[in-house]
């Protein structure tokens, strides 16, 4: 089944999912969405691998590990436009506050000198499926090009719908005051 109409993929990296539920709390202009666009890989319609190219991708949260990466590049490759989606994505957000401890302490924490760990052989999980752990948090910025940053934690539903149908449309995205503030 083809259609005309252009795709947007999406992504949760290192966050909380909480900018997908933004994306959700775009209410009953969800089915205006649906008449514009067909959502390709994406939670939202749970298609696992890409279809085709992507006029829009949106990616919330930030580089923690080796398959955060290999998403990111991936969304890379496919979509024309990459927008950062949120404070994980566009500068690391709370995964990020790892950044200024060690890796290795980070890992003695969780895995063997935690308050609430029982781990007596001491060992740290080394299952080929868990992604390897990143030194540190990147923004999306630093590791491939991003086109877009919307700001907020999450960004507010209107400033999300603003400016996907702008992009959506081939209007400038402009997003006034009110939909950029935070006070």
């Amino acid at each position: 089944m083809s259609t005309d109409k252009p795709k947007v993929a999406t992504a949760s990296l290192a966050g909380c999912f909480g900018c997908h539920m933004s994306i959700l709390d775009i209410d009953d202009r969800i089915l205006q969405l649906i008449d514009l666009v067909d959502f390709d890989k994406s939670p939202v319609d749970d298609i696992k691998e890409f279809t085709g190219r992507c006029a829009v991708g949106l990616i919330e949260g930030g580089c923690c590990n080796e398959e955060n990466v290999r998403v990111l590049q991936d969304f890379r490759k496919h979509c024309d436009v990459l927008i950062s989606l949120g404070e994980c994505a566009i500068c690391g957000g709370i995964p990020a506050m790892r950044n200024n401890v060690p890796l290795k302490e980070c890992f003695d924490e969780a895995y063997r000198n935690g308050p609430s760990v029982h781990n007596p052989s001491g060992e740290y999980p080394s299952d080929p499926e868990i992604p390897l752990l990143l030194n540190k948090v990147y923004p999306c910025h630093e590791v491939v090009k991003m086109d877009y940053h919307l700001q907020g934690c999450p960004p507010p539903a209107d400033t999300i719908w603003a400016a996907l149908t702008a992009l959506l449309t081939d209007k400038p995205v402009e997003l006034p005051y009110e939909l950029i503030k935070y006070d």
